[in-house]
């Protein structure tokens, strides 16, 4: 492997709040290490394209509490062909950038993974997506902000269900994952919480609103957007059947999930894993993702890393502690 003099820098798939922090430190730890650093904007698709910007401690100032991603992101169908990488390879040289640090989720690393295979390029990913579904890291960068957004939001919906004795059916992100509703759900009291790894399915949704308190008449329920009923409109539908007598609403959280600052835990998570990149890239590490597990920093294989390879499942101890207090 060539010494690495130049380190690209990119964000891909679905924004995460810690993004900018992510650049940020990445930037400013190649600076310590007198390394040059390369901005790819709008993620594989301007690696494709040659869209590269220089960066130095100016570019990346007053970013750590921004939202976002300041070197945008985007789809890139044109990665997915041999084609396309080939291009963004011979971009890759032609800028003279030796390692490249990519910041995503599961379809990020899935990318990455392919192109470090088929070229001699090291690569290294930073864990930054809101639905904290990759193994390898306990949280990701922007879940804490996301689950956090649910709570401010949910709280204010708790307030209204309340004063008009209404169920509320709140649907949150997470198409494959439900550790968004999980977390948040228990965060904000719900009476019920669907996620896609749980199928509890309108018939334990009826028998859960049953058992519950008679003399409660508001209520929560968090709903993912991957459930297998189909989202919280189906859900509702579906309940207005079953209890004609309740008051129902549908709230969808939607993208507010993904925007914001973020909170100090992923500002300081996005700090410590851009560091880490950077010095794993020096020490010779390639097609791995870093991440903290148990309060230690880790390098994990991209290949175990993405979701579609090692699902996250959902322990038996977070759904009993659902069942326990929503009594």
């Amino acid at each position: 492997m060539n010494k690495i003099r130049n380190i690209g820098v990119l964000t891909s798939g679905g924004d995460a709040p810690g993004m900018n922090a992510a650049i940020r430190a990445v930037v400013r730890a190649a600076i310590y290490y007198d390394l040059q650093v390369t901005g790819i904007l709008r993620g594989y698709e301007g690696l494709i394209h040659g869209d590269f910007i220089e960066m130095d401690r100016k570019s990346v100032a007053n970013i750590i509490q921004r939202g976002g991603t300041i070197l945008k992101t985007a789809r890139s169908d044109g990665f997915r062909t041999k084609e396309g990488r080939i291009q963004a390879h011979e971009q890759l040289k032609k800028q003279g950038i030796d390692a490249l640090i990519v910041i995503g989720g599961d379809g990020t690393f899935t990318g990455a993974n392919l192109f470090t295979s088929e070229f001699d390029i090291p690569v290294i990913g930073l864990p930054g997506t809101i639905d904290n579904d990759l193994e390898g890291t306990d949280f990701t960068i922007g879940y804490d902000t996301a689950i956090n957004t649910v709570i401010n939001a949910v709280d204010k919906i708790r307030d209204t269900a309340e004063s008009h004795d209404r169920l509320f059916i709140v649907e949150v992100m997470g198409r494959d994952s439900g550790l968004i509703a999980l977390r948040s759900g228990i965060g904000v009291g719900a009476e019920a919480i669907m996620i896609p790894e749980a199928n509890m399915g309108v018939d334990g949704l009826v028998t859960r609103l049953e058992a519950g308190r008679k003399d409660k008449a508001s209520k929560i329920i968090i709903v993912a957007e991957g459930d297998e009923v189909g989202g919280a409109f189906n859900v509702g539908e579906a309940l207005k059947n079953k209890f004609p007598n309740y008051d129902i609403r549908v709230s969808v959280l939607g993208h507010i999930q993904r925007g914001g600052k973020p909170s100090c835990m992923d500002r300081v998570l996005a700090s410590r894993l851009g560091v880490v990149a950077v010095e794993g890239l020096l020490a010779g590490k390639t097609g791995v993702m870093v991440g903290l597990v148990n309060k230690e920093l880790v390098f994990t294989p991209f290949d175990h890393a993405i979701k579609h390879i090692d699902a996250k499942e959902i322990s038996p101890v977070w759904l009993k502690l659902v069942e326990i207090l929503s009594l």
